[in-house]
């Protein structure tokens, strides 16, 4: 029976999951998890991409160790962030989104080209972290002299793996530099910034056989990780969906982009899928979650996070989606700086997140509802926030949708099921 193993990073945790087919089902089993975390480098934020690349290949062996007949690999990842190459050597340091050396660059970016043609060619939400900023932070800085290529992160692991360096489309789209009426590099956008104009490749569909990595075939899955997760959800419907993970992608499958005016107010962005476009949003997520558990209750099983929150009467709520939760030093300070009564307990603190949480969902839902002009019963959930009943039901509630919550690994699944249709 034929194998495949998905390689699913997060930004905080990998793991190495092999799928096979069964009576038309995608089973699965977890062979390896490790962690994963940005690393403060001469004050910047960067990701150890020799220890992502070790990880890959320790999971890789385990997994032939367990199953003697692996088809194929892929790799998906968050989006944006991407490695610089010169010929086969990596630029260094490989920055994170939530590194600030972003921000000095972000009102030239829009003198050369407003955001409103940004989001009318592209329909990408604006975040200070896109691709298309961090590249012209590069270019001021120098970076980009002598560099042949950039690849996204999957694709830098994939290329570590195989040889070969592809550009895939879903993760491309992230940057805010796909044109969403062709489908590829927007070259306006290229040329406004003065970006070298080789670096933007043509892009490979999801399903693409790009080489062999000791006998098992590298295959491009949907390698942005919401777009595999998206692909893993079991619908009978389209309905909305929250993609639970560091961030919460709350959106809908459409057949193209939506880019209307009200879409660019509410900051919606239209990202690449299988066939489909993803209108979604990005929203704070268990980032909210895990750092407030770091620096509150290190090692705290989320299960007691979770109950503590629940016998809290802590009532006030902040915006989740405010740029101080994006990276601040302390989480802890940043609800404090934005809650006129202060938590007591740490219980107030979670409550407070998971509620907060639970108001965006409802707010997103109500703006893809007036966006689309259309009306849906359910929400589905899926990713580690799918398993938190708690959270769930406080959704539920808020929304008035009902909430169909699915503890799976959708992206691995998503990543499966890609290369199951390409190899067979």
């Amino acid at each position: 029976m034929n194998k495949y193993l998905a390689i699913d990073i997060g930004a905080s945790s990998g793991r190495h999951i092999v799928g096979w087919m069964e009576n038309g089902d995608m089973k699965t089993e977890e062979v390896y998890r490790f962690p994963n975390g940005v690393q403060m480098l001469n004050g910047h934020l960067t990701w150890n991409i020799d220890e992502l690349y070790s990880h890959v290949k320790e999971g890789i062996r385990i997994a032939r160790e367990r199953f003697d007949d692996i088809r194929s690999l892929s790799v998906d990842t968050w989006g944006v962030d991407y490695i610089l190459m010169k010929g086969d050597e990596e630029v260094r340091p490989c920055y994170a989104y939530r590194d600030s050396r972003t921000e000095a660059v972000i009102p030239e970016v829009h003198a050369k080209i407003a955001f409103s043609e940004l989001y009318r060619l592209t329909g990408i939400q604006f975040q200070p972290f896109n691709t298309v900023y961090q590249l012209y932070a590069d270019k001021l800085a120098g970076r980009l002299e002598g560099v042949t290529d950039f690849l996204m992160m999957p694709e830098y692991l994939m290329y570590k793996l195989c040889g070969v360096k592809a550009h895939e489309y879903t993760n491309a789209t992230t940057g805010g530099m796909v044109s969403a009426e062709t489908g590829e590099y927007d070259p306006a956008i290229i040329q406004a910034l003065g970006l070298p104009q080789d670096l933007f490749c043509r892009l490979s569909q999801p399903g693409t056989v790009i080489g062999e990595y000791e006998g098992i075939k590298v295959v491009l899955c949907a390698t942005h990780d919401t777009g595999s997760a998206v692909e893993g959800i079991p619908m009978e419907t389209e309905q909305p969906y929250i993609s639970s993970g560091t961030w919460s992608l709350l959106g809908l499958k459409t057949p193209k982009a939506i880019t209307n005016p009200a879409s660019e107010r509410a900051n919606w962005s239209n990202e690449g899928g299988v066939g489909y476009n993803r209108y979604q949003k990005n929203i704070m997520g268990m980032w909210l979650i895990n750092r407030l558990r770091d620096e509150l209750c290190p090692g705290k099983p989320f299960p007691e996070i979770v109950h503590e929150a629940e016998e809290s009467a802590f009532e006030e709520t902040v915006d989740a989606n405010a740029k101080e939760f994006l990276a601040p030093e302390s989480m802890k300070a940043a609800f404090d700086a934005n809650l006129r009564i202060k938590p007591q307990t740490v219980g107030d603190y979670f409550r407070c997140a998971y509620r907060s949480l639970a108001l965006c969902y409802r707010d997103a839902v109500i703006e893809l509802e007036r966006n689309t002009g259309s009306s849906f019963e359910a929400i589905y959930i899926v990713g580690g926030g799918a398993k938190n009943a708690f959270l769930n039901d406080l959704t539920e509630k808020a929304s008035g949708k009902k909430v169909v919550a699915l503890p799976i690994e959708a992206t691995a699944i998503g990543n499966l099921l890609v290369q199951y249709r390409a190899i067979g």
